[in-house]
């Protein structure tokens, strides 16, 4: 009977072993997620202070360009225009509507007033291009994390379109309740939406949090869509890390990689956000990815961060061209444009 026991004991110890072999890297024992091996580690000397930010924070001129945002009313007559095309639509922030054939998806959508709890957080200091009640019927609800920039309560409960099917990392489910096709994935999970369309789960270099407790306990992740010969990159947040030439050599060329150019600068505390790429990281990432094209996205809606508003397009488009870009392949929407994907992909 010992050593039937023993027996027990050694098969099960070699099971757990191979478990924990076969575990991937971004799975931590303890149920949290980590960025993948070789991504930048914040230093421990860093000190994010709330008060000096928010002293710096206010020193920020506000002042939005009146060409950086297009009236609603033509948003609203350009979105009937286009009704037939396939497009890519700038709401705000990390928030567009990609209209691939039958098919419309939407990004991260922010609706809110502020990017918090309740009514704290960073204000907006644009309006969403439209309101969200009157978006075009949408199929795809794509989430990459949950930071409240990103993943807005508010809209998640008013979004007119509970039938569409919701893709979004692991653990994050738990705040669809009320939709019928949610979808949680791993890195490199695949679904076919249909036919023509397939969406994968990629890496990206972020984190995730909350609240007090819960730090990296759901995962985060970038976007590929494929549709039919066209790939499309949408970023998460993401800083810059050696991931990206891996998959670039996996998954390029991308035609388009639309990605993170603000929320990057953190002086006096510290220089920049390791899990925000600067407008020049980007590009890296874009090049590391052989993608064709790239849209700068993440800025020009709220202050996350401490550079001026207007900062992250500039420096942008002054560098496209020492990471093989021409300036006119580094796009910069304007808050309401719509583009379509022909003119935008050629």
């Amino acid at each position: 009977m010992n050593f039937l026991y023993f027996l027990i004991l050694v098969i099960g110890l070699n099971n757990l072993t191979f478990a924990m072999e076969k575990k991937p890297y971004h799975h931590l024992s303890d149920g949290t997620f980590r960025n993948p091996e070789g991504s930048p580690v914040r230093s421990k000397d860093v000190k994010f202070s709330y008060k000096t930010f928010i002293k710096e924070k206010k020193k920020i001129d506000i002042t939005v360009p009146k060409d950086h945002v297009i009236d609603k009313k033509i948003v609203k007559e350009n979105l009937e225009k286009l009704k037939n095309d396939d497009y890519l639509a700038w709401i705000g922030h990390a928030t567009f509507l990609i209209k691939l054939g039958e098919t419309t998806i939407i990004t991260d959508p922010v609706f809110s007033k502020n990017a918090g709890p309740l009514i704290f957080g960073p204000k907006r200091y644009v309006e969403p291009a439209i309101q969200l009640k009157e978006i075009p019927k949408t199929n795809v609800f794509l989430l990459t994390h949950n930071h409240y920039d990103h993943q807005d309560m508010s809209t998640i409960r008013g979004f007119p379109y509970k039938n569409a099917k919701v893709l979004l990392p692991l653990k994050l489910g738990k705040y669809f309740k009320r939709y019928k096709d949610v979808n949680e994935m791993d890195w490199y999970d695949e679904i076919q939406v249909n036919n023509d369309l397939k969406i994968t789960l990629l890496p990206a270099v972020h984190w995730s949090k909350r609240s007090l407790t819960d730090t990296n306990k759901t995962l985060w992740g970038n976007f590929l869509i494929e549709y039919k010969n066209k790939k499309i990159f949408f970023a998460c947040d993401t800083g810059y890390g050696n991931i990206y030439k891996e998959l670039g050599e996996k998954y390029g060329p991308i035609d388009l990689t639309m990605i993170n150019i603000g929320a990057y600068d953190f002086r006096p505390m510290f220089e920049k956000s390791i899990y925000h790429t600067t407008p020049e990281e980007a590009l890296n990432v874009a090049q590391d990815l052989k993608s064709r094209k790239v849209l700068g996205t993440h800025w020009g809606t709220f202050v996350l961060s401490l550079e001026p508003i207007m900062e992250p397009p500039k420096r942008f488009k002054d560098n496209a061209e020492k990471y093989g870009f021409n300036k006119e392949d580094a796009l910069i929407f304007k808050i309401g444009q719509i583009s379509k994907i022909s003119d935008i992909i050629n």
